[in-house]
C-alpha cells in the first residue's frame, strides 16, 4: 500500500536534518505499536539513511556483530576495523561523518545491552558540535518516556527533539477507502476500531479484504478461529505492563463496561479508591492509554480509554475472554449482532474530528449533568458536542443512521431543549446541528439556519 498523508511529520525531519548538519542532532519518536513510526521514518530516509534494529533476542556480542556489518557496508567501518566494546560503536556514530542514522525499538537496549545509554550519553557530550543526525524510535511508550525523560537516566536532556507520533487524522485515514476499494461508510466503521493506526489498513490489504464489508474484515482479522490479530491487544498490553499487568488489565476493563470515574472504578474492582490512584495516573500519564475527559460546563469528568482498538476489546471481548478463545456461538453471534450499536458509539468521535476539521471548532467536548428543577422522569441529560469558533457555539446530535426530515426536526428540537440546561451558552450566539449516517432533506435544515452533515460529506 502506498504511503499515505505524514506530510507534516516528514517536513520536520527535513527540518531537523538541515539542523543536524551543523551540529549533532537527536530526535525521538515514541508511539504505540502499528501507529506507522518505522515506515514514516525510512519513508523520510530513502536512499540516505543507515537501519539498526534493536532486537532484544539477541545477544549483546551477536547484535554488536551484527551493527558492525552494517557500518561496513556503509562505508562507516573499514574492512578492517573491528568493533569490540559498545562504547566504540558510540563513539563512531557520534564521531565520524554518517549519512542519518535510525535506531528502530531503540528501548530494547534495555534488555540486550543497557550500558549503551551510558555510552550514548558520552559520546554526544563529547562530540555535540560535530555535524549529525540520530533517530531513536520505540513502541514501549512507558519505557521509552523512561529512558529519555527521566532525569535518572543518563539520556536525560541529550535528546533536542522528542515526539509522540499521534494516530492520523480521519481525513488521512478516508484515503484508504479508496487504496481498499472500500465504501466510505465502511471505512468510518473500521475507523471507529482502527482509529488512526495505519498498520490496521495494511492488513485489510495483507489478507486479502479489499472490498468487504467492515464486519467481514472485523471477523477475519479479530474473530475467526485463529484470526492473525486476535491476540493484538495482549501483545501490546503485555509488552507494556511487563510482570505488573493485573490491575492495569482490571481497571482497562472497567472503564471499557462503562465504570468511568475513580469511585466507579474502584466499586468494580471491589478495592479502595486510594488503592488503585497510582496505576490509574500510569496508565494516563505514562503508559498514554487512558485520559481523563472534562465535559463543555461542569467539573465532574470521566476516564476513557484512547486507543479504539482497545475500547473495542475491552467493552465487548475482555471481560467474555474464555468464551472468546472457544468462540463459542453464542458469544460470537451476540458480538456481531452487537457491532452496530457499537459503530453508532465510536461514530461520536469521527463526527467530532470532522466537525472540528470543517467549522474551526477551538473546542468540542461532550456534555453531560442534572437537568435543573427535575421532576419525575428523566434527570439527567447528554449532548454529543458543544464547540466554538469564532463565530458561533455549536450544539450537535450525533446519530448513526439514516433520518428523514421529520425525525432530524424533532431531534434538533429535543437538542434545543437540553441546550437549554447549559447554562454557559446563555447569551451565546448559538447554532445547532445534527450530524448523520444519511439526512434526506438536508437542505431544509440548512435553510431552517441548522448545521447540517451527514457521510457524503466526510
Amino acid at each position: 500500500m502506498k504511503f499515505i498523508n505524514r506530510e507534516e511529520e516528514l517536513k520536520e525531519l527535513t527540518e531537523l536534518e538541515n539542523l543536524s548538519k551543523k551540529k549533532l542532532f537527536v530526535a525521538a519518536y515514541y508511539g504505540l505499536r502499528r501507529i506507522g513510526k518505522t515506515r514514516l521514518i525510512l519513508e523520510f530516509l530513502k536512499g540516505k539513511g543507515v537501519y539498526f534494529f534493536v532486537n532484544k533476542n539477541k545477544t549483546s556480542s551477536d547484535l554488536l556483530k551484527e551493527y558492525q556489518g552494517i557500518l561496513r557496508e556503509n562505508g562507516i567501518l573499514g574492512e578492517l576495523e573491528e568493533l569490540k566494546t559498545w562504547d566504540q560503536f558510540a563513539e563512531i556514530i557520534a564521531k565520524r561523518k554518517t549519512p542519518p542514522l535510525f535506531f528502530d525499538e531503540f528501548q530494547n537496549f534495555d534488555f540486550v545491552e543497557p550500558s549503551f545509554f551510558g555510552a550514548l550519553q558520552k559520546n554526544i557530550d563529547l562530540n555535540e558540535g560535530k555535524p549529525g543526525f540520530v533517530i531513536l524510535s520505540g513502541s514501549l511508550v512507558g519505557l521509552m518516556k523512561k529512558k529519555l525523560q527521566s532525569s535518572k537516566e543518563p539520556l536525560y536532556g541529550r535528546i533536542k527533539k522528542i515526539n509522540r507520533l499521534n494516530p492520523m487524522k480521519l481525513a488521512s485515514c478516508l484515503k484508504f477507502a479508496h487504496e481498499l476499494s472500500l465504501e466510505k461508510e465502511e471505512l468510518i466503521k473500521l475507523y471507529g476500531i482502527f482509529g488512526g493506526y495505519p498498520r490496521y489498513y495494511v492488513s485489510v490489504e495483507d489478507f486479502g479484504l479489499r472490498n468487504k464489508t467492515a464486519e467481514e474484515i472485523i471477523h477475519a482479522l479479530f474473530l475467526a478461529k485463529n484470526a492473525p490479530l486476535e491476540d493484538e491487544v495482549n501483545v501490546i498490553l503485555s509488552q507494556e505492563f511487563g510482570n505488573r499487568s493485573g490491575v492495569y488489565y482490571s481497571i482497562m476493563e472497567a472503564i471499557g463496561s462503562g465504570s468511568n470515574t475513580i469511585s466507579l472504578i474502584a466499586g468494580c474492582l471491589g478495592m479502595q479508591t486510594t488503592s488503585i490512584t497510582r496505576q490509574i495516573n500510569e496508565l494516563k500519564n505514562f503508559f498514554e492509554l487512558i485520559e481523563f475527559e472534562m465535559p463543555f460546563s461542569g467539573k465532574r469528568g470521566v476516564y476513557r480509554i484512547k486507543h479504539p482498538l482497545m475500547q473495542f476489546w475491552f467493552s465487548e471481548i475482555y471481560r467474555n475472554y474464555s468464551d472468546y478463545t472457544a468462540r463459542k456461538p453464542e458469544f460470537m453471534n451476540k458480538l456481531k449482532e452487537n457491532l452496530n450499536g457499537y459503530f453508532g458509539k465510536a461514530f461520536e468521535n469521527s463526527a467530532k474530528e470532522y466537525l472540528v476539521s470543517k467549522l474551526g471548532l477551538t473546542s468540542a467536548e461532550r456534555q453531560w449533568g442534572k437537568i435543573p428543577d427535575a421532576i419525575e422522569g428523566e434527570s439527567a441529560y447528554e449532548i454529543d458536542c458543544i464547540g466554538r469558533n469564532e463565530s458561533f457555539a455549536y450544539v450537535f446530535e450525533f446519530k448513526w443512521s439514516a433520518l428523514d426530515e421529520k425525525k432530524a426536526f424533532n431531534i434538533l428540537g429535543e437538542l434545543e431543549r437540553k441546550a437549554e440546561y447549559v447554562h454557559e451558552l446563555k447569551n451565546k450566539k448559538t447554532k445547532l446541528g445534527i450530524v448523520a449516517k444519511k439526512i434526506s432533506g438536508k437542505q431544509k435544515l440548512i435553510q431552517e439556519g441548522y448545521a447540517a452533515y451527514d457521510l457524503d460529506d466526510f
